[in-house]
C-alpha cells in the first residue's frame, strides 16, 4: 500500500437527511400541505420519489404530473412552512460519533440555502465538524443534480474531487455527486422505504448503501485504503493535525 497521506481527501457530507433527521419531517409536511388543497388525489406515489430535491421544484412538478397549478404565493407560503418543521429536526442518529471517528477533513454540501444550513448545523452542534466549509444552493449557479455545489466544494477545499468521498440520501444528491467526480456512499436508513431507496441510490451511481451510522467509519476507512493512502488514524491517535475537523 502507498504512503501517502490521507489529509489530501475529504468526507464530504449532504445536511438534510445525512446529518440533519429533516426529510421525514419536510416530507410529512409538504404531503400534508398538498393533500389538503387537492383531496383525494394521490400525492404521495408523486412527492415521495421527488424529496431531496429543493422544494420549489418539488412542489411544482407534484403540481404538474397531477394536473394541478401553484400561485408564487402558495409555493412560498408552503416552502416556509417545510421549513418551519425541518429547521427543529434532530441530528441522524449516531452521525456526531460517525464524524468524530473519521480523520478527514470534512464539509457539508447542500441544496439549501446557507442560513437554514448553518442554523441547523450550530443548533445541533454539528458545526464543529464544517467550521467554513458548508456549500449551499445558494452559492452556485445550479442546484444538484448538476454537480455545482460539489464542485466548489471540492475547489475550496482544495482537494481532487477524485479524492472525496460523498454521503448522499437522495438520488439528486447522488447524481451530482458522481457528475462531480466523487465517489458516493448511499445513505438510506432515514428513508421511507430503506430498501427501495438503497436500490435508487446504486442506480443513481452509489459504490455502497448503508443504513446505520455506525457503519460509516469502516466504509470510510474501506475507501482510503482502496485508493492507496495510509491507514487513517483513530480518534485518540489524531492529535492536531491540522488537517482533522
Amino acid at each position: 500500500m502507498s504512503t501517502r497521506a490521507a489529509e489530501k481527501l475529504a468526507l464530504i457530507c449532504d445536511c438534510d437527511g445525512v446529518l440533519i433527521d429533516s426529510e421525514s419531517a419536510a416530507g410529512a409536511m409538504l404531503l400534508h400541505e398538498l393533500e389538503a388543497r387537492w383531496p383525494g388525489l394521490d400525492v404521495a406515489s408523486v412527492l415521495i420519489p421527488l424529496l431531496g430535491l429543493r422544494t420549489e421544484h418539488v412542489l411544482e412538478a407534484t403540481a404538474s404530473a397531477l394536473g394541478k397549478t401553484l400561485t408564487r404565493a402558495e409555493i412560498e407560503t408552503i416552502h416556509g412552512t417545510v421549513q418551519a418543521a425541518a429547521i427543529k429536526a434532530p441530528m441522524v442518529g449516531g452521525v456526531d460519533t460517525a464524524l468524530a471517528n473519521i480523520p478527514l477533513m470534512k464539509a457539508c454540501a447542500s441544496n439549501s440555502f446557507s442560513d437554514y444550513v448553518r442554523t441547523v448545523l450550530d443548533r445541533t452542534g454539528l458545526i464543529r465538524f464544517f467550521p467554513g466549509r458548508y456549500f449551499t444552493a445558494d452559492m452556485v449557479l445550479n442546484p444538484k443534480p448538476e454537480p455545482d455545489v460539489y464542485l466548489l466544494a471540492a475547489r475550496c477545499l482544495a482537494v481532487d474531487p477524485a479524492h472525496c468521498l460523498v454521503v448522499e440520501d437522495s438520488v439528486a444528491g447522488a447524481t451530482a455527486a458522481v457528475a462531480a467526480g466523487m465517489t458516493v456512499l448511499g445513505f438510506a436508513g432515514g428513508a421511507h422505504e430503506p430498501e427501495a431507496q438503497g436500490k435508487k441510490l446504486r442506480g443513481a451511481g452509489a459504490v455502497r448503501v448503508f443504513y446505520d451510522m455506525k457503519q460509516l467509519p469502516d466504509l470510510a476507512e474501506r475507501w482510503i485504503e482502496e485508493l492507496g493512502f495510509t491507514r487513517p488514524f483513530s480518534a485518540a491517535e489524531k492529535g492536531d493535525l491540522p488537517w482533522q475537523a
